[in-house]
């Protein structure tokens, strides 16, 4: 089961897969009811959570109900927590939208939630990250997970947040960091085949493989950067709870 998910994730793009994976996760979600695991994003509890994973399978990790992985609830529970996100209605740029935010952000923020990306057929607005049509001092908040490492410029990306957030605003800046992490980000442009990317990145549409630097490349956007064990200090209970890895940081650039 967790090689045929790793290869359908592998070969199949996210959005065909998010669109045509629903009929094979409400049965799941059906097979896996129960109270071991809850999902703080759509609050569905179960057994356990599903397999997912591009190369290896990780346990545990996909809610059948809102499709989160471990990375969606862990910003989720942050935001509930430290932030006002959810506290009142706030002006919000979400770049490369996760299906399981879109409904409760627009929910909650209403139309001060817009959703960006080059492809996605969700965003509301086609754009590319480096060079935004936002206004100077624009968003309270932008989230940006699992994005730069796909971006061709991602210190260009980071200086376009900083450029669109507003003074006191933040940004929730996400990144894969793959075993073991290198000190300095790994990057080359005479890497082009899927197949090197693969090797060298960790994924084939990856265009670096970040390392133990990243948080000086949020500083030197301009941002003030924060590396936040939020994961841990939430408790090992609460990590199996809610399927999140307690070895995870939270990445955050103030402005």
């Amino acid at each position: 089961m967790r090689r045929f998910i790793s290869l359908v994730i592998r070969f199949v793009p996210r959005p065909v897969l998010q669109r045509l994976a629903r009929p094979f996760l409400c049965l799941a979600a059906w097979f896996l009811r129960g109270n071991e695991v809850v999902c703080p994003v759509c609050n569905g509890s179960f057994k356990k959570f599903l397999p997912y994973g591009r190369i290896r399978s990780r346990s545990n990790a996909l809610c059948p109900k809102c499709l989160s992985l471990e990375r969606h609830r862990l910003i989720w529970l942050y935001l509930k927590e430290r932030t006002d996100f959810f506290k009142k209605s706030l002006d919000v740029l979400h770049l490369a939208p996760e299906i399981c935010f879109i409904r409760p952000f627009e929910k909650q923020h209403g139309a001060h939630y817009i959703t960006a990306d080059l492809e996605s057929p969700w965003a509301k607005i086609k754009t590319d990250i480096q060079a935004m049509p936002f206004a100077d001092n624009n968003f309270d908040v932008v989230l940006c997970n699992h994005v730069l490492e796909h971006v061709p410029d991602d210190r260009q990306a980071l200086r376009e947040i900083h450029r669109v957030l507003r003074p006191g605003g933040f940004a929730i800046l996400q990144v894969p960091f793959f075993s073991p992490v290198p000190e300095t980000t790994i990057e080359d442009a005479s890497v082009t085949s899927a197949r090197e990317r693969e090797k060298h990145y960790g994924q084939a549409d990856h265009l670096r493989r970040y390392g133990k630097d990243y948080i000086l490349r949020i500083a030197q956007s301009g941002l003030r950067a924060e590396e936040s064990a939020f994961a841990a200090e939430l408790g090992e209970e609460i990590c199996r709870r809610h399927g999140l890895v307690s070895t995870e940081k939270i990445y955050i650039g103030r402005k």
